[in-house]
């Protein structure tokens, strides 16, 4: 009866150690997937300064009126929030995603001012039912390799190259391969992905874009 006893209390430490592993391995890979990870492929990298719930994403390489990031991962997890930092004079935010994984965003997307925010990411980009936008200017999601400025060259994700004289605003998207989609689940019940400022524009583009809702703008 004592070894039965001495078994059962071993067993129960043992089921409760597994347990809590099995828990840190799931809060670790949601972690892993919820991030927002710069490479480091600029003059001047993207920066983001964490805190509960909320990132902020400064530094950037600044080309005249037009600020560019770029990312290994760019992952918003339900119920996060992140904004880029909009310095004064800049009128265009443009962030790219270097790495193989699509960008997942389920919790809120913003920009600290009124600039307008483009997100490249050929891998495919997916909306989640609960994705906001607090942006006061024009939104652009795209699955393109790069983002075109004239004559004055590209930005590409596909191939990263640090932006040389880009001063001009974006002229044209380029795609190298059959396009990754990019899913749309959120909801006007939600405010889904609603832009904050007036005559603004909410553009998504890619491989058979698709959305689950209409698109609130």
């Amino acid at each position: 009866m004592f070894s039965q006893s001495r078994f059962y209390q071993w067993w129960q430490l043992r089921l409760a150690s597994l347990l809590a592993l099995i828990a840190a391995i799931a809060a670790a890979n949601e972690s892993a997937l919820a991030q927002i990870v710069p490479d480091k492929t600029l003059e001047t990298n993207s920066v983001v300064i964490p805190s509960p719930n909320f990132d902020l994403i400064d530094g950037g390489t600044r080309r005249g009126a037009n600020l560019f990031h770029s990312f290994e991962q760019f992952n918003v997890k339900e119920g996060g929030r992140a904004s880029f930092s909009n310095p004064s004079g800049i009128k265009n935010i443009i962030s790219r995603v270097t790495g193989g994984n699509r960008s997942e965003i389920f919790g809120t997307l913003g920009v600290l001012g009124t600039a307008n925010l483009f997100l490249i990411n050929p891998n495919g980009i997916i909306f989640g039912p609960n994705a906001q936008l607090t942006i006061g200017g024009s939104f652009l999601a795209t699955t393109a390799n790069a983002i075109g400025f004239g004559e004055q060259g590209l930005f590409s994700a596909s191939v990263p190259n640090s932006p040389a004289l880009l001063t001009v605003n974006p002229s044209a998207l380029l795609f190298n391969q059959i396009a990754r989609p990019i899913t749309n689940q959120s909801t006007r019940a939600t405010r889904g992905l609603q832009l904050s400022g007036n005559q603004k524009s909410l553009l998504l583009v890619g491989g058979g874009a698709t959305r689950k809702s209409e698109i609130g703008v």
